[in-house]
């Protein structure tokens, strides 16, 4: 992907038909294999397997007011797969409703963590397959 400018201080999420993804960044992010450099994350113990997606510090400040129990997600570290996203809550958020709906999701989680909650997310993502029709 190539860079935006940031020069009004806003991030630009991709979008579908982005102009800045390249046709070699639009495959890997399609086949989720722009995930893999994240497990060195995980065996660095920055990440886990499986937690809430982590966001931009962008989105972190626009998001945290707006939603309710926002900053509770942070409360566990960032997964490189989540029960927000094998429910298909993954890709852009134009819309404030849909932050909130894998937040919503993201706090399930966090509420409600057992190892088997986190086997059931690994087995639903492999099993799922690596393609993500929202992934762009």
């Amino acid at each position: 992907m190539h860079v935006h400018s940031r020069d009004d201080g806003a991030l630009i999420q991709a979008t579908r038909h982005d102009a800045r993804v390249t046709g070699l960044g639009r495959w890997l992010r399609r086949t989720s294999l722009d995930e893999l450099p994240q497990l060195f994350n995980v065996l660095k113990g920055e990440m886990s397997v499986v937690g809430p997606r982590p966001h931009a510090v962008e989105h972190d400040d626009f998001y945290e007011p707006l939603i309710p129990g926002y900053s509770e997600r942070q409360s566990v570290k960032p997964g490189i797969t989540g029960w927000a996203q094998i429910h298909g809550l993954r890709g852009e958020t134009e819309h404030v409703e849909k932050m909130a709906a894998r937040v919503e999701f993201d706090l399930y989680y966090v509420r409600h963590w057992s190892i088997l909650l986190d086997m059931q997310i690994i087995a639903r993502t492999v099993l799922g397959g690596l393609a993500a029709r929202n992934a762009y």
